[in-house]
């Protein structure tokens, strides 16, 4: 039965993986890549990994796994940020199809700070600080 979940647990993350892999290849422009590869990596990464907690089912092997996921789980998305935060500071193309760019004209770009807008919600008129 373990054995069972052992592969389950591996062929769920292997596929994760593969589609994270996916992701890099079919998405248009770089922000939507990123959110594809973080997302599916992380969790294919976690999914290897507890199933290597269940094959060995010693605590020293637990602990460790269980610290990988953590670790995996916090710094995947924030790092995602930082270069997706670069790649927007530094003009990387949007998708043609791309509606809304929530962030244009809010930055400035010698800073690299936000404005700070607040939208009156009665009346609609931005207000700036």
């Amino acid at each position: 039965m373990n054995l069972i979940i052992v592969s389950a647990l591996l062929l769920l993350g292997t596929l994760f993986m593969v589609l994270a892999s996916i992701g890099v290849l079919r998405m248009p422009d770089l922000l939507m890549r990123l959110s594809a590869t973080t997302k599916a990596s992380t969790l294919g990464i976690a999914l290897m990994l507890v199933s290597a907690a269940f094959y060995f089912q010693e605590v020293a092997i637990t602990s460790r796994v269980i610290a990988t996921i953590i670790f995996v789980f916090l710094t995947a998305p924030i790092s995602a940020h930082m270069i997706g935060r670069a790649a927007y500071f530094n003009k990387v193309e949007l998708w043609e199809k791309t509606e809304i760019d929530e962030l244009k004209g809010h930055y400035d770009l010698s800073t690299h700070r936000l404005e700070r807008r607040i939208e009156d919600v009665t009346t609609g008129e931005d207000e700036s600080d």
